[in-house]
């Protein structure tokens, strides 16, 4: 399976909650990523939340076709942002060569490591030649070396830097920029994470 039922379940409830007290502003390497686009780039978001990113996006000039596999984030992005976003799940990505950039911030890392590689591929079949996307992952360190649930009961893939690297390799992206730093998560637990920036190989 390459999407956890409960980890979807969390979102729905959650909602409301994301929307009244989550950050109010976009993600720290999201213009960093948009700089590297060409005006009017297609974006793809996955992940959405509650439009953050999505609405600077849209601020920026870009074509935004913003996603997320839960209803009620969805939802309430639309309300709050007005961005058009629209349900997907990972594993709902067919669209081939559409898409200049690919971004998705702290949602992959919600996938199960054995379904990872299937939806990098999906991510670069959506991409066009030369095609950019971003992602970002909660690390495994020694108390937490294998996936498991967070304290918030959503499953979290917790790879180490190089099994990941390997994965994008073997799906035909090569790397631009890798951000190691530490944040804490909306469960409250603060972990090393691996932002990586990477092109489709041609």
């Amino acid at each position: 399976m390459s999407f956890d039922a409960q980890t979807i379940a969390y979102y729905q409830a959650a909602a409301p909650r994301y929307t009244a007290s989550t950050a109010q502003d976009r993600h720290r390497h999201l213009d960093t990523f948009l700089d590297r686009l060409a005006p009017g780039a297609q974006v793809l978001e996955l992940g959405c939340g509650v439009g953050l990113d999505a609405a600077h996006i849209v601020r920026r000039g870009f074509a935004l076709d913003a996603t997320d596999g839960t209803e009620a984030m969805v939802r309430k992005s639309n309300q709050r942002f007005g961005i058009g976003a629209r349900m997907m799940r990972f594993d709902q990505l067919d669209a081939v060569e559409k898409y200049d950039a690919v971004w998705a911030h702290a949602s992959l890392l919600h996938v199960p490591r054995a379904a990872l590689p299937a939806i990098l591929a999906r991510i670069h079949a959506a991409l066009k030649s030369g095609g950019l996307h971003f992602a970002n992952y909660k690390l495994a360190d020694e108390c937490h070396p294998d996936e498991a649930r967070d304290p918030s009961g959503r499953w979290t893939n917790l790879p180490t830097a190089a099994w990941l690297q390997e994965r994008y390799a073997a799906a035909g992206f090569s790397l631009l920029d890798a951000d190691r730093y530490t944040g804490k998560g909306s469960d409250g637990v603060r972990r090393e994470w691996l932002a990586l920036t990477l092109r489709k190989a041609d």
